[in-house]
């Protein structure tokens, strides 16, 4: 008798903790619904969690799991590589939602939504860098304290390196051609706009060897000189010391 009772009450307790959790997941609520989204969020079925988010948020529009679903949906289009799709989502976000307390995340996200649309190769279209470091930029201006900054400055420079090899990219092309004062003047804008990102041996020596073709020994010395004082260790530098000025960067 008393090992039925044991086992009656066992019954009893599972179909309550069952009924409990389903009713943590009723989709007639707000928590339930969003839970319910959650579930196929983590289990990586995206396309029904995007359905579930919306749900929560045309159910329950006044619920602050409306806005969470919203930055959710966000970040699932990022998590299934949706990237264009992902941007603009974390843009509407912060525009209905300036002052959320996430904002700094939604700021490295849009960055980073930018950042993933770049092409493997700088011989293609760079015009995406620009938006994802202004995003970085604002970032670390606003939010110097974020977990996000660090990563944030890091993908920055990334994407000011591929700017600045796209520079030299296009110098050298122009150098091939022996259009040298077009040569000449991208280098100069890669010295001037991505500076530090160690690219200034190459842009100094290209910028050099265009001045000699140009004969322009003022421009010519200038180069010259700042390549060897500073960065007298690489291997422009010592090309331009051996006179091997012809050589490809």
């Amino acid at each position: 008798m008393f090992k039925l009772l044991k086992s009656l009450f066992f019954l009893i307790f599972v179909l309550v903790i069952a009924s409990c959790a389903s009713d943590e997941k009723n989709a007639d609520t707000a928590d339930g619904a969003f839970a319910i989204a959650k579930e196929y969020d983590d289990a990586e079925r995206y396309e029904i969690a995007l359905q579930k988010y919306a749900d929560v948020k045309n159910k329950f529009p006044y619920s602050a799991l409306a806005t969470q679903s919203e930055l959710a949906m966000a970040d699932v289009h990022y998590k299934r590589e949706s990237f264009p799709e992902a941007q603009i989502s974390y843009q509407n976000f912060r525009e209905l939602h300036p002052k959320h307390p996430k904002i700094d995340y939604v700021i490295f996200k849009t960055g980073m939504s930018y950042y993933m649309q770049l092409p493997e190769t700088i011989d293609r279209d760079l015009t995406l860098a620009n938006d994802a470091i202004y995003s970085f930029q604002e970032l670390i201006k606003k939010f110097p304290n974020s977990e996000f900054t660090q990563e944030a400055r890091e993908k920055r420079d990334k994407a000011f390196v591929m700017l600045a090899e796209k520079e030299i990219y296009i110098a050298d092309f122009y150098f091939k051609k022996k259009f040298f004062d077009s040569a000449l003047l991208r280098y100069i804008q890669t010295l001037e706009k991505y500076s530090g990102y160690g690219l200034d041996p190459k842009a100094l020596f290209g910028a050099a060897r265009s001045a000699l073709q140009l004969k322009d020994q003022e421009k010519y010395n200038q180069y010259k000189d700042i390549l060897l004082k500073k960065f007298a260790q690489s291997d422009e530098a010592k090309k331009i010391k051996d006179n091997r000025l012809e050589e490809e960067n």
